[in-house]
């Protein structure tokens, strides 16, 4: 299982919540590799499109190869996902990247809808690429206010719907 922080924004919430995902995946006895995309190669749009691969990409291409299942954890950027997740889809191999794997899919946001778009046009992204998405799809709005000083969720809906979510995906 690899967990994907769908931005590479230095120091962002989404990478709180990514790690949040990853700790309670182990706390329920499975492991799971989490990537933030800001390990991403700077210069990726120019050497790892169109069929090209780096020897800085080779290792992350590999992370993706070896993952059955995703989980992205997907900031609201402009209304929609960041491009930045869009170019690393396109920079992975097709079609074995992701083709007829499983992923689940949470929206963060710091306004009211969590993200909503976004996640429906990743989910056009993931049908397309074969990628089979768990119908449980979060969407969490407000989320500086989410999390406490440990980077842990503490709100009772909250929990239980993130919780809901890992074991549907477990089993999936």
């Amino acid at each position: 299982m690899l967990i994907i922080s769908a931005t590479n924004r230095p120091g962002s919430t989404t990478l709180k919540v990514a790690e949040y995902y990853q700790k309670q995946i182990k706390e329920k006895g499975v492991e799971a590799d989490l990537l933030s995309l800001s390990e991403l190669p700077d210069n990726l749009i120019k050497t790892d499109l169109y069929g090209k691969r780096s020897a800085a990409f080779e290792p992350i291409q590999e992370l993706v190869n070896q993952a059955d299942k995703f989980i992205f954890i997907i900031p609201e950027y402009n209304g929609s996902f960041p491009g930045v997740l869009k170019v690393f889809i396109d920079a992975c191999s097709f079609p074995e990247s992701f083709y007829d794997k499983k992923a689940a899919l949470v929206g963060v946001s710091s306004g009211k809808y969590g993200n909503i778009r976004g996640v429906d046009h990743f989910t056009g992204v993931c049908h397309y690429m074969h990628l089979n998405v768990l119908s449980l799809k979060l969407h969490i709005a407000n989320i500086k206010n989410e999390l406490n000083a440990d980077g842990d969720f503490f709100k009772e809906d909250t929990l239980k719907y993130t919780n809901e979510q890992i074991d549907k995906f477990i089993k999936f």
